[in-house]
């Protein structure tokens, strides 16, 4: 499922610093159930990530992944700290930024160009413009000839493509993806990371990506934030220095072994390895 935010009014982004795209500082996140006691999801969480930078979180379940991607998309607020976005702090949705969850969800009775026209419908955009810039992404994902189609005549994979469109299709600055290829099979998944690799350097938009993947977060990444059990903490920035661009055979290189292996260790003493 892709969901689309709504910037508030007078948002520039002119004079922002591209170095600190996004800026997470000493962020916190409490949840406060009525009947339960409280729940720390985050404590601490500092990081910044560059514009037009791919970077990745990992960490065990429950450690606020998901989380940090919805305070970053305004979809929740934060307890406390700072969350910037091009120097504007992050407070209720915006349009600036495209979110993809772990399924597609399309909507089955409306045709694939249908449900990527979806966001431009709810914000009550221009279709005719909207229209052509739909039909350009579908034909860079490899859908071209698919948007008369409905989703159940599509695989996964396209159907998961066909989302990032709709995430992409008003146009936001940045791209959060919260494990947006789990549900597929491992051939499909590494053709997606593919994929994903080839939008994301077409595009040239900023991407956060969740993922429980530790190989696909190094594959993918500039860098990586790792994240601690509940509370999430960040635990170490690792930045991924990899040639670009990359194929699917670096995965096997001693450099990405060695990454995944320097991860792999925050998590290997809790008995989650991945």
């Amino acid at each position: 499922m892709s969901v689309t935010t709504q910037p508030p009014s007078g948002t520039q982004h002119r004079d922002a610093d591209v170095d600190r795209w996004i800026e997470i500082h000493d962020l916190d996140k409490v949840y406060r159930p009525r009947k339960s006691a409280p729940v720390i999801a985050l404590q601490g969480i500092g990081f910044t990530v560059r514009q037009g930078e791919f970077v990745s979180l990992v960490g065990p379940s429950g450690c606020g992944k998901t989380t940090m991607l919805k305070i970053l998309a305004g979809l929740i607020p934060k307890t406390s700290g700072t969350a910037r976005l091009a120097g504007e702090e992050i407070e209720g949705s915006r349009r600036d930024i495209g979110m993809v969850f772990q399924a597609a969800t399309l909507l089955p009775w409306r045709t694939i160009l249908e449900n990527v026209m979806l966001p431009i419908d709810v914000q009550r955009l221009d279709k005719k413009r909207y229209r052509a810039r739909a039909m350009e992404l579908l034909e860079m994902v490899g859908l071209e000839g698919f948007e008369d189609r409905h989703p159940r005549e599509l695989s996964g994979g396209m159907q998961q493509r066909a989302g990032i469109c709709r995430a992409l299709v008003h146009d936001p600055d940045v791209l959060l993806m919260d494990e947006p290829f789990g549900a597929l099979d491992a051939m499909t998944r590494e053709y997606m990371n593919l994929e994903l690799l080839r939008i994301w350097r077409e595009s040239g938009k900023t991407i956060v990506l969740v993922t429980h993947s530790i190989p696909e977060a190094v594959f993918l990444s500039d860098r990586v934030v790792v994240m601690s059990p509940r509370p999430g903490r960040m635990v170490e920035l690792v930045d991924i220095d990899l040639e670009r661009p990359r194929q699917l055979e670096l995965m096997q290189s001693d450099a990405a072994g060695a990454y995944v292996r320097r991860i792999r260790k925050h998590f290997n003493a809790a008995g989650v390895v991945h």
